[in-house]
Order: C-alpha cells, then structure tokens, then sequence
C-alpha cells in the first residue's frame, strides 16, 4: 500500500513539474522570439496568467460529445506519455511507470492525441478547423518517419526497445548516444522541428491566416485543457530526447538544463525562418531527416 502511494505521489509531483517547466518554456519563447524581433513582449509568466484565466472562464459553444473529448484525448496522451518516460536516472520518487517496450508503446500513444483533437476539431463545423487537421495530419505523415525511423535504428544496435536500458548504456559506457549514433540523433532532432510545430512548420495553427486552425470554436476550460496539455506533452518530449540521446538526468536542474538547450532548437530555427506550405513541410521531412534515419538502420545494422 505505501509502495502505491509513494508512485503516486511521485506521478502527481512529474505532472507538476511537467506543467510547470513546459508553461515556463511556453513563455520563454514567446519573450525570447520578441527580444530578437526587437521587442520587449510579455513576461515569461504570462502563460500562467492566461492559463488561469482561461481556467475561470465559462463557453457556451457546444457542437456535440467529439468536441468536448478532443482537448481530453490531448491530455490523456500528455499524461501517459509522461507517465510512461522515466524523469531521473535511478531515482525512486520518479520511476514512473516504464516497462520494456515502452519505446514501441510511445510510438503509438503520442499519436493518439492528435488522432482524437482533429476528431473534436471535424465536429465544430468551422473551416479553419478542418483545413488545420488536413494540415497537420499531412505534416504528422512526414516527420514520424524520420522519427520511427531514428528509434528503429536505436533498437536494431542495443537490441532494446526500454528506454531505461538505454539509458543504462549510456551510464555503463559513460558516452552519450547522440555521439554514438550520431544520424539517428540528427533524424530524431529534425523530426522534433515537426513535433513543436514552430516556423516553419506551423502550418497548423498559422494564426494569420486559419485563425488558430484546430482551436478554433475552443476556448475558455477547453483553451485551458489544451495549454495545459500542450505544455505537458513538450516537457515529455524533451525528456525522452535527453533520456535516449543524452544520458538521461541526476536531478531536476541538469533536467532542466538539458531539456532547455534542446527546446532552443526549434525555438531559435523558428524565429529565423518563414512558414513552409505543406507540401513543402512534407517534402522536406522525406529528405535528409529521412536520409539521415537510413544511414542510422544501416549504421545498426552493419556496425
């Protein structure tokens, strides 16, 4: 019973240490981006201000049952990815719930969210909802290849689909595995370009033009849900990139560091580049993130 509980303390302390560093990033971003431009923008806990406003306010728009699961499917996947990625290395208080194969079952759970939000956004009826699901169903097609692809090639070379087994290689050889295989740590990063959905990849929402695109006819709690899960689901993405190519984390500070230094990746990209169009977004998922996925299976695969 108390080995129960501790795990769920554990598992309630990851969500808020999740929300808490993801609405931070969140609000990073938004001032870093403005201090390039020359700007001053909002502080960076602005995000916690609109998140509970949001939280307090009520809507009257209801297009049906869909639209209400869409923001809690985005949730649901959040959390049990969250829950399924270990945050600190051999630390009882974060164990969460990985197991072995944990790597197969991310593969298909992280695109449950989606798959669900572009159902509740289809019920609202708006345009611009539909036109954003097409969009972001197209751009999923193109960057989960390099990304399967990068974690294929992770599996065939350490024989391992556990994300704590590689973590342990990493400990027991006491060398990163974006040293060791350098071209699935290449295809992994460039298919995150696609998962933040930053320019040029923010062919999604594109907010001058489709108006927020799925998030349109959603506000108030369901605004709330999905800044909520959105923040969650970027700090677990994170995460499993430092736990597989970076040696995982001691403690929340080198977390937070390592976490930090690979979200200014697509942040800075982004800043520094205009929005593709889908095709083009597609296009170049199929090109050197994928080139560079091949050359990881055949690394694997002959070395």
């Amino acid at each position: 019973m108390k080995e129960i509980l501790y795990y769920t303390w554990g598992a309630i302390v990851s969500f808020v240490v999740a929300f808490s560093v993801g609405i931070t990033y969140m609000g990073l971003n938004r001032k870093i981006t403005a201090r390039v431009q020359n700007r001053y923008g909002p502080p960076w806990y602005q995000n916690f201000i609109d998140v509970i406003k949001l939280s307090s306010k009520k809507t009257s728009i209801h297009h049906g049952v869909m639209q209400h699961m869409g923001p809690a499917f985005i949730m649901v996947t959040s959390v049990v990815s969250l829950l399924v990625i270990p945050i600190l290395n051999g630390n009882k208080f974060f164990p969460n719930l990985n197991f072995q194969g944990d790597l197969i079952f991310l593969l298909y759970i992280m695109v449950f969210g989606p798959l669900g939000m572009a159902l509740g956004a289809g019920q609202t009826g708006n345009p611009n909802s539909a036109i954003g699901v097409t969009r972001g169903l197209s751009q999923m097609a193109g960057f989960e290849i390099p990304w399967v692809m990068a974690l294929v090639a992770l599996m065939i070379q350490y024989k391992t689909t556990s994300i704590v087994d590689l973590m342990n290689v990493q400990v027991e050889s006491g060398r990163w595995l974006m040293f060791s295989s350098p071209f699935a740590f290449l295809a992994a990063v460039m298919a995150m370009l696609g998962m933040f959905r930053y320019a040029p990849f923010d062919i999604v929402g594109a907010p001058q033009e489709l108006a927020s695109g799925p998030m349109s006819e959603n506000g108030g709690k369901y605004l709330f849900v999905m800044m909520s899960a959105g923040s969650v689901f970027a700090f677990a993405k994170l995460t499993l990139y430092v736990d597989i190519f970076m040696g995982g984390a001691d403690n929340l500070i080198i977390l937070v560091v390592k976490t930090f230094a690979l979200y200014l990746i697509p942040m800075l990209y982004g800043i520094t580049s205009p929005r593709y169009r889908t095709e083009q977004s597609v296009r170049w998922f199929w090109g050197w993130p994928s080139f560079f996925g091949l050359l990881a299976i055949l690394q694997a695969a002959l070395f």
